[in-house]
């Protein structure tokens, strides 16, 4: 099951140009994808980014597996 991320992620149109960000912060959940992306793991994340929580962390994947199913895919030629 899922965890509910949408207590976490906020869209605000005026910060981070209006990306997705986790609790009004100015980490995006773009910035947590690339992080984990670029071989970072939970533990190093959170002692670099001391107001992010393993809660956030999960809630960024959850977005990021969201909105994958909700894309459309092209049929083959």
């Amino acid at each position: 099951m899922q965890p509910d991320y949408t207590a976490i992620i906020t869209v605000e149109p005026g910060k981070r140009g209006g990306k997705p960000c986790i609790r009004g912060l100015r980490i995006t959940v773009y910035d947590v994808l690339e992080y984990l992306a670029s071989g970072m793991n939970e533990p190093e994340i959170l002692a670099d980014f001391p107001d992010l929580t393993r809660e956030d962390i999960r809630a960024c994947l959850a977005f990021a597996a969201e909105r994958e199913r909700r894309l459309v895919s092209i049929p083959p030629e």
